[in-house]
């Protein structure tokens, strides 16, 4: 998937950035490790949000973005867990390269991997990002649907959406990783 999406911010240089969607390789991660370092800084494994992430990420839902001559500008990853006993998915890392963060790659990453998540049969997603980035694509706090996280989080940061309609009707509670071995793990 090629796509090219200008700035969308004055300071930034008004070229267009040509890149190309696809699924991760396992050749790239040994990119990988250090764009997530440049992008959230070494500390990031103290955050909450990696206690969900000691299992391999949900199947066919981590992506690259690659800029046409071939660099690496963006990941992201999804992971299964569970709220109670009820699947979901949780969004992140997404990592873009810091010179380039605003001109729209991690936008297109998102949208083309809800899409995928959707296609895949995925009901519910959550996230833990700033919450004006992520309501563009339907996230919501996830204090509306009384889910709790297994650490601290800014409650603002915690967001849900139902990538199916009233996927969310009747769950709540704390979110855990789920089994290894339970369906869409890779």
């Amino acid at each position: 998937m090629t796509q090219e999406f200008a700035p969308s911010r004055v300071s930034q240089a008004s070229v267009p950035i040509p890149f190309e969607i696809h699924p991760e390789s396992s050749e790239e991660q040994a990119l990988i490790e250090p764009l997530l370092d440049r992008a959230f800084g070494p500390d990031r494994r103290a955050r909450t949000v990696y206690r969900l992430r000691d299992r391999p990420p949900a199947e066919g839902l981590s992506y690259v973005a690659r800029h046409a001559d071939g660099r690496l500008l963006a990941n992201i990853r999804y992971w299964p867990v569970m709220i109670g006993k009820t699947p979901a998915i949780l969004l992140g890392p997404l990592a873009v390269e810091p010179s380039i963060q605003g001109r729209g790659v991690g936008k297109a990453l998102v949208a083309h991997s809800l899409g995928e998540a959707i296609r895949r049969g995925h009901r519910i997603c959550i996230v833990v990002g700033e919450p004006d980035y992520y309501a563009a694509f339907g996230f919501r706090p996830a204090s509306e649907f009384g889910l709790i996280l297994p650490g601290p989080v800014d409650p603002h940061r915690f967001q849900a959406r139902e990538l199916v309609s009233g996927a969310l009707k009747g769950v709540s509670g704390l979110i855990s990783p789920a089994p290894v071995g339970t369906p869409g793990q890779a």
